[in-house]
């Protein structure tokens, strides 16, 4: 049965949605209708409870190996498969699992400067409704009993940017050669250099995809008794039930509003020594993302007319 040849395994909120689709439209290649099908992330069935949200996540899991495998059974003949799950980088678990599975799989990494990763993140749940903190800098302090109460990975907020980390295990499993690093405003701003890097790694030709589409754009919804009220709601409220409130809750939402130079002043100590263990490994300078950044906020503008935030789980 056919196991996947490429994975795009990191990192969450870094553009991994519009990779994916992107990709999908190269002949060569074949990527899952179903973008993030977290295969690897357990062993078996996932949890049921966690943090806000977490269960209906849980729900979405392919987590049975022919469920998985099913997904590249429509692959042409000589393409290569792959699918998108930015958990993977992050889960050390996981990738001992993809290792004792398919130790040739290529993985494609998109890396973001972390405290805007972070930003982003929280955003993504704050317009969901689901992020009960009005704060990032106060979400990130909560997040060491979140982790402690069972919340899932997306509520992990500082701990999904420490890519050193991370990479420091993946390359203790995976050689170098089967790995790409780019930065996620290589996605942003030299979409078809990116591609053409992606293709060239995947042994496929290279010059045919030169836009990244805009997807998954994270709009900001203005705090206040609108948007308390109506996140109470939709916290409270089973799935079906919960996609009207939340289209409600980012209703003329706005692109994301950049973060203060003093809350990056209090964030960035969650990641210097990880950045500084990260360019050890790597060799490249990730230096920026200790300073002050002058763009911020949401590169890629206000969310396009009719598009909603992605449930990565469902099939596409």
């Amino acid at each position: 049965m056919p196991l996947p040849d490429f994975l795009i395994a990191g990192v969450p909120k870094a553009g991994t949605t519009a990779l994916h689709t992107a990709l999908r439209r190269h002949p060569d290649l074949f990527l899952s209708r179903v973008k993030e099908p977290k295969f690897f992330l357990t062993d078996g069935p996932p949890p049921h409870t966690g943090g806000p949200g977490d269960a209906d996540t849980y729900r979405e899991h392919v987590w049975r190996r022919t469920d998985y495998e099913a997904l590249f059974t429509d692959a042409p003949p000589g393409a290569l498969t792959g699918e998108s799950t930015p958990f993977y980088l992050y889960d050390t678990a996981a990738q001992r699992r993809i290792h004792a599975l398919t130790p040739e799989v290529k993985i494609i990494l998109t890396l973001r400067d972390p405290v805007e990763r972070a930003h982003s993140n929280w955003t993504h749940l704050w317009s969901a409704g689901l992020e009960p903190i009005g704060d990032l800098v106060r979400a990130c302090e909560a997040e060491p009993k979140r982790i402690a109460d069972g919340w899932g990975h997306f509520w992990h907020y500082t701990g999904l940017g420490r890519y050193g980390e991370q990479l420091a295990h993946l390359f203790s499993l995976f050689p170098r050669e089967q790995v790409l690093i780019f930065r996620y405003r290589d996605v942003v701003d030299r979409p078809a250099t990116t591609l053409d890097q992606v293709c060239a790694f995947l042994g496929v030709r290279t010059g045919l995809l030169t836009e990244v589409p805009r997807q998954n754009v994270t709009a900001h919804p203005r705090a206040g008794a609108r948007h308390a009220v109506l996140a109470t709601l939709r916290r409270r409220l089973p799935a079906p039930l919960a996609g009207p409130v939340e289209g409600l809750l980012q209703r003329r939402g706005q692109a994301r509003r950049p973060l203060e130079w003093e809350q990056r002043q209090r964030l960035i100590p969650y990641f210097a020594d990880d950045i500084r263990l990260l360019q050890e490994l790597t060799g490249d300078d990730y230096g920026d993302w200790l300073r002050h950044r002058p763009r911020s906020g949401g590169l890629v503008g206000v969310r396009p007319p009719g598009q909603r935030q992605a449930r990565n789980g469902r099939r596409s």
